[in-house]
């Protein structure tokens, strides 16, 4: 195996055991799932600070904004997996401002 299939594997697999542990945050302590989403993102920006700052420094708001827009583009590849998963499985996937949008108006 690669060494870019064992990055992509160890990714998945990380990515993978930090949802189950959100699952147990929300199924199992009955946290809301919007705070542990909410966590998730704080700690991911504690961890990215850390990553490219070390405990002493903090991200000048260029930093900032070079790690808001690595995980714009990791959102974004997200939505586009997730649609073609839909999309596979036979569904009609809409995006959710869209779908909130048309349920908005068939109730006025």
């Amino acid at each position: 195996m690669s060494e870019k299939q064992q990055q992509i594997e160890a990714h998945n697999k990380a990515t993978d055991e930090f949802v189950q542990l959100a699952n147990r945050m929300a199924n199992e302590q009955g946290l809301d799932i919007k705070m542990v989403s909410a966590a998730l993102m704080a700690a991911s920006g504690v961890y990215a600070t850390f990553m490219a700052a070390g405990n002493q420094g903090f991200l000048a708001p260029g930093g900032v904004d070079r790690v808001a827009e690595v995980y714009k583009r990791n959102l974004a590849y997200i939505q586009d997996r997730k649609k073609e998963e839909l999309e596979a499985k036979g569904l009609k996937p809409k995006p959710v401002a869209q779908v909130k949008a048309e349920a908005d108006s068939s109730s006025s």
